[in-house]
């Protein structure tokens, strides 16, 4: 199921450093910014065949100029724009998590090929349409479009198997094989979700278009918004998918976004509160009133869904903790096998890739510690910047700080367990007092205090090296006393 190498080798990248820019926001930021250009690209599609068949039949006449003047160039800027980012996602992503992408073209590398099939094809209609749309009978132009359309959602439709999968990978981790992966429990509700989302975000940019046609009457201007409006009607399967997403994700996920991490909550909330009120001015003002939107309050309504994608995005990615392929690979790119032996071997003995700024750190226990953020921390936290260790535990005392390391992922359940030995903790532990302290070139080595790591190693025989889901081990049985 897995290559051998991956699960033999010790998972050792040279991975970037972006400053005070956390790494996840580095590809969160990006990958919403595509997201949002793809799903608009697929939903565009589909509004594409929709008005190219309003005007063939006669039932709008300016539905060919809407489409030929203005909204195909859109859909295919948004459609180059979004292949650009996609791009920049591999480029980010194997700079930031080379192993988490390594698994999944592994694992997935058909369908990969499958899905940038479809999108040569969707490339290919497009700039034919482009190139030749206005002079093809209409006949033409609607096979045409409707093979671009049909191209946009099967991109979508095998991406969308390779997302789900990390979140819900089902009965792959038992051996099922790719199609056991592809097909997981999350893929169709994903799935349906994301198409319902990229038809609105067609609706609002077509009403966005639609009144920069200075030259069409008002009246004119509202019919072709309300037609446009019926691609938001479909935001009501939002809530039932919504509620099917939730009810096959794992528990401890279900129970982050419905109150356990406030954040995760909190972006819940903001997804479905704009949402909701993107549907309501739909289905009220735009579907049973008929009314006429102007440019602000549809570019308003635009700005309302890209909030909802992001907060979508993030609740995506977030509901994956402690793992980035839920169950296998943990977010730091370790496996649950290699925490178990990394916390006898410590887990950057074998490190080949130097420190940047060695010289920076008054000790060889400060090096070690740096070695061990930049392995199993770095990926979600700076040391000063965004979700910074110096501002999360810098207050902590010496104890508190050895004590919550070493049982990391019962201190914040959403965080993998600490690979490594005590040593290891005690390190990165000096190095946050270190940074906290302001990097002073004096600094005491701790490595020679036996009794310290005694304890931590006590710590981490406690905290085991399961998920924080899963129950502690149980303490060892006291020694019976020697016989006098």
């Amino acid at each position: 199921m897995i290559l051998g190498s991956l699960a033999a080798a010790l998972p050792f990248y040279p991975v970037n450093d972006f400053g005070p820019a956390m790494k996840g926001m580095v590809i969160g930021g990006l990958g919403i910014f595509h997201v949002f250009l793809a799903q608009f690209a697929i939903g565009g599609g589909l509004l594409l065949c929709y008005f190219q068949w309003l005007g063939q039949t006669g039932r709008e006449p300016h539905a060919r100029r809407f489409l030929d003047g203005y909204f195909k160039i859109l859909v295919l800027i948004s459609f180059v724009i979004g292949a650009l980012t996609g791009v920049g996602m591999w480029f980010t992503t194997i700079q930031v998590s080379a192993r988490t992408i390594g698994v999944m073209v592994d694992e997935f590398h058909w369908i990969w090929a499958i899905e940038w099939t479809f999108f040569c094809l969707e490339v290919a209609a497009g700039y034919t349409f482009l190139r030749w749309g206005d002079r093809l009978p209409d006949r033409i132009r609607l096979r045409l479009l409707i093979a671009y359309a049909f191209a946009a959602w099967m991109s979508l439709f095998w991406i969308n198997g390779i997302l789900a999968w990390q979140l819900t990978p089902g009965g792959w981790l038992d051996g099922g094989g790719v199609w056991a992966g592809f097909f997981n429990p999350s893929f169709w509700p994903s799935l349906l979700y994301r198409t319902v989302v990229a038809m609105a975000l067609a609706a609002l940019a077509a009403a966005i278009v639609i009144n920069t046609m200075g030259d069409l009457a008002r009246e004119d201007k509202r019919r072709l918004i309300v037609r446009a409006a019926h691609f938001l009607a479909p935001m009501a399967l939002m809530a039932p998918l919504g509620l099917w997403y939730l009810a096959v994700i794992p528990a401890d996920s279900r129970s982050w976004l419905l109150g356990g991490s406030i954040a995760m909550t909190m972006f819940v909330g903001i997804a479905a509160g704009a949402s909701l009120l993107i549907g309501g001015y739909a289905a009220v003002g735009l579907l049973m009133q008929r009314l006429y939107i102007n440019g602000a309050t549809a570019t308003l309504l635009l700005a309302l869904a890209f909030g909802a994608t992001g907060a979508g995005e993030f609740v995506r990615e977030g509901a994956r903790k402690p793992f980035t392929v839920r169950g296998y690979l943990y977010s730091n790119s370790l496996t649950p096998d290699e925490v178990a032996t990394l916390r006898r071997t410590g887990s950057v003995v074998d490190d080949p890739y130097p420190l940047r700024d060695a010289a920076r750190y008054p000790t060889a226990q400060l090096q070690t510690g740096a070695k061990v953020y930049r392995l199993q921390c770095s990926v979600c936290h700076t040391m000063h910047g965004a979700n910074a260790l110096t501002d999360l535990a810098g207050t902590w005392t010496d104890a508190q700080l050895r004590m919550n390391i070493a049982e990391l992922q019962h201190t914040k359940p959403f965080m993998p367990p600490f690979a490594g030995d005590a040593a290891e903790v005690e390190a990165i532990a000096q190095l946050i007092r270190w940074e906290t302290a302001g990097a002073p070139r004096r600094w005491p080595d701790t490595t020679g205090d036996a009794a310290t790591l005694r304890q931590i190693a006590a710590w981490l025989d406690e905290a085991g090296t399961a998920p924080g889901g899963a129950p502690r081990p149980a303490p060892a049985a006291p020694a019976a006393p020697e016989a006098p």
